[in-house]
């Protein structure tokens, strides 16, 4: 990297000296130069890392376009802005010389300010591409740290779950405890196996970000999935007196009925968990929340989930992005991110409708197992 203290170099090559003596009084004020009177005294000096070559294209032995493609061709030297100084004006020259690689044509004779003009805009150039390259580097040396981070970060998680995941099964074990209160501590343990097997599977999503996620499709009932969540959600829900309607095919869910699609059984609760908490955060207290469940004849299930809540006009059309979030003060705007992020990763597609006034749809189409 070139410091404010320091001269760029630039390499001149051309073979006469009356050429090389007026690009030096043009360019020996404001930069270091080297000299070069052929095409392989240049490929020589360019090991070296000039910022910058002004190269003739009429030379003997290799001429400046096969030079040119040596220095592109070579790992080393391919980063190099070439400038052409020629007397050849045809454009089928210039358009040869822009085809091996250099960034700019000048002509014979010379005008100095535009000489250095050209010259200056290219090294300013060559310099944001070096900061924009450090920059990239950091940013990568950031994300490795993350990463670093979040292993540990999931490593340490782990040990406070171990009490939340064995304490409950203690206490229904040596206590003698009413069905409900039972109920409630199972609750808690399985919501701790689920942290747990989210902390394991966080990895994961990462992975679906980078398109790198390998699916382990199997039959998922989502009927069981959704009681799960009804249960997570019930003190939500009984605080805002919010009912709770569950439909297949426009039909109420009688016992034993199954809904089955083809996925994964964590990404599809961690899906509609954050949907319907969404719904339930957005829904007016004593109003209605509804999952419907529907398949249609290309095969995919398609899954509603409505609220009488109204996302606001503003992040309708980015509704899905991440961390678009509105009206929750602790809210990061994830949980609709990592739902369009699953059902992407199954094969599914989801998107949000609110052509009904004061009211908002969430419509996810997910595979069906074969029949």
């Amino acid at each position: 990297m070139t410091t404010e203290t320091e001269k760029f170099k630039i390499l001149l090559v051309d073979d006469e000296p009356t050429n090389l003596k007026l690009l030096r009084e043009v360019l020996r004020h404001d930069y270091a130069l080297v000299f070069a009177r052929n095409a392989e005294e240049m490929l020589q000096h360019a090991a070296e890392g000039p910022d910058l070559i002004l190269l003739d294209v009429m030379m003997p032995a290799m001429d400046g376009y096969e030079a040119c493609a040596r220095l592109k061709a070579n790992p080393v030297t391919r980063d190099i802005p070439v400038i052409f100084v020629t007397a050849r004006v045809e454009i089928e020259d210039e358009v040869r010389g822009l085809e091996v690689g250099a960034v700019d044509y000048l002509t014979k004779p010379i005008q100095g300010a535009i000489v250095r003009a050209r010259v200056r805009n290219h090294l300013q150039l060559r310099q944001a591409r070096r900061i924009i390259e450090r920059q990239n580097e950091e940013l990568r040396t950031a994300a490795r740290l993350r990463d670093d981070v979040e292993q540990i970060v999931r490593h340490d998680l782990k040990g406070p779950l171990n009490a939340i995941i064995g304490m409950p099964g203690a206490l229904i074990a040596d206590w003698k405890l009413d069905e409900e209160r039972a109920h409630s501590l199972q609750i808690i343990e399985d919501a701790g196996f689920r942290m747990l097997e989210m902390i394991n599977r966080s990895l994961d999503l990462y992975k679906m970000e980078r398109g790198s996620y390998s699916v382990q499709a199997q039959p998922v009932d989502l009927l069981l999935v959704l009681r799960r969540i009804h249960s997570e959600l019930h003190r939500m829900i009984h605080t805002k007196r919010l009912q709770l309607e569950i439909r297949v095919t426009g039909e109420p869910i009688v016992e034993g009925e199954t809904f089955l699609v083809l996925g994964e059984e964590l990404l599809c609760h961690s899906m509609l968990s954050n949907l319907l908490k969404n719904g339930v955060e957005a829904s007016p207290r004593g109003s209605r929340l509804q999952v419907e469940l529907d398949s249609l004849p290309s095969g995919m299930a398609r899954i509603r989930v409505g609220n009488q809540g109204s996302v606001p006009e503003t992040i309708r059309d980015t509704f899905f992005h991440k961390y678009i979030t509105s009206g929750k003060s602790q809210g990061v705007g994830l949980g609709t991110y990592s739902a369009w992020l699953i059902a992407t990763t199954l094969g599914g597609a989801i998107r949000l409708n609110c052509s009904q006034e004061g009211e908002t749809t969430i419509e996810i189409d997910l595979p069906r197992p074969p029949q």
